[in-house]
């Protein structure tokens, strides 16, 4: 039996899938798929921290406990920052022009062969590091 595939979801695709954006049909899919144990879909728990504050600040509070709600009613599993990740993280951002958050990303497609899932266009120069699945952004 293959391995089945793993996914690691950028900030970007849960925004977009909360938000209906134009790559949520991508990711509702992909949560299908988790929900029928045909894939693995993580997130870290620092990518988990920057959709919430950006729900927050873009919609208040209680959008913002209501998103978190819904995710963890999702077949998406939390990793946690521990040292290594910070350290690998830290790494990652000194050597490449990518956020710090999305750095954790990019350690976590590495330690699980994971398929980074994202639209963010800083990605394009860390595409030697990681695979990527390129969602659709709005406009």
């Amino acid at each position: 039996m293959a391995d089945k595939t793993i996914y690691v979801l950028d900030a970007f695709a849960l925004m977009a899938y909360l938000s209906g954006e134009p790559s949520a049909e991508r990711v509702r899919s992909i949560l299908s798929e988790g929900e029928e144990e045909k894939c693995h879909i993580y997130i870290s728990i620092i990518n988990l921290g920057e959709v919430l504050y950006n729900m927050e600040r873009n919609y208040g509070l209680s959008k913002a406990y209501e998103s978190l709600t819904i995710i963890q009613s999702l077949p998406i599993e939390v990793l946690p920052a521990d040292n290594q990740t910070v350290l690998a993280a830290a790494h990652i951002k000194a050597n490449h022009p990518i956020s710090y958050a999305d750095a954790f990303v990019v350690v976590a497609a590495q330690k699980l062969n994971g398929i980074i899932m994202t639209g963010d266009p800083e990605f394009q120069d860390i595409t030697e590091l990681a695979r990527i699945e390129w969602l659709k952004r709005r406009g």
